[in-house]
């Protein structure tokens, strides 16, 4: 059975328990602050803790999976777990993956995030669109067949991203303008919300783009990378409704005690409905 489309499951999250996304991120020093010692064991109790705090009350939780990869098979065995508890939770799961590339290839990535009987199916993963937009149509089109959503790397919070990102095509739009563009034609009459979003960094000031694609723009950078919630409505403008602020160590940090992860969660999603009450 096909699953609502991702779009109008991500609008129901965000307007039932709030937009925020809180990603999990096993880091080694994360490990060692919590008293973990960075193995197996330690990621395992890691990641239970944060899934057992917030799973079933934040909209969206973001597994980066390279945090997990490193472990090999164990580690990726870990992930599939937290997936699997975090959605039963009623989480959406986004998949912080960021692949890109060609053909086959591409499409066995697509399958292995995008298929529902894949084990590490997720509800959206996040991809790269720099071989061209068009690389990505195997993911777009297993997430149309599952009721998944993608979300296309734009302009990135690293400043590095710039001198890709920033470029400009032969048309005078700038590279990311031109990303943009395509996600606002595949989320053609898409209601209440396209299911292919934006990554957009939160920490960029003016984002000097067109954001309005009709689908979510994940926005990281805050917390740690020195964005806050005050900074969306700047950053995004009319099309801030449609954020999903992204926040990791900013919450991480808090841990292991699962009061700790909650209260503060629950103090950036206090932030976000003050920056934007419309949300």
């Amino acid at each position: 059975m096909t699953l609502e489309p991702f779009g109008a499951r991500l609008r129901h999250a965000m307007d039932t328990r709030g937009p925020l996304c809180v990603g999990i991120d096993p880091h080694a020093s994360l490990l060692a602050s919590w008293g973990l010692d960075d193995d197996i064991a330690g990621l395992e109790r890691f990641t239970r803790t944060v899934v057992e705090a917030l799973a079933d009350r934040v909209a969206v939780l973001k597994p980066q999976s390279a945090f997990f990869e490193r472990f090999g098979s164990r580690g990726v065995a870990v992930l599939e777990k937290a997936l699997e508890e975090a959605r039963a939770a009623g989480a959406l799961v986004l998949m912080d993956a960021k692949r890109g590339d060609i053909g086959s290839t591409m499409g066995a990535y697509a399958a292995t995030y995008l298929d529902k009987d894949s084990p590490l199916f997720s509800d959206a993963v996040t991809v790269s669109p720099y071989l061209g937009f068009g690389s990505l149509r195997p993911a777009l089109d297993a997430a149309e067949a599952s009721g998944a959503g993608v979300f296309v790397l734009a302009l990135t919070s690293n400043p590095e991203g710039a001198e890709v990102q920033r470029a400009t095509a032969a048309d005078g739009r700038s590279v990311a303008q031109v990303m943009l563009d395509h996600m606002a034609a595949e989320n053609a009459g898409a209601t209440p919300l396209g299911s292919v979003g934006a990554v957009v960094g939160a920490t960029l000031g003016d984002a000097g783009v067109d954001l309005s694609v009709n689908g979510p723009l994940l926005a990281p950078g805050i917390g740690a990378q020195g964005a806050t919630p005050a900074d969306l409505p700047r950053v995004f403008g009319a099309a801030v409704g449609n954020v999903v602020p992204s926040v990791s160590r900013g919450v991480l940090r808090h841990g292991p005690d699962v009061s700790g992860l909650r209260e503060a969660a629950g103090r950036f999603a206090d932030e976000v409905r003050t920056a934007v009450p419309e949300s």
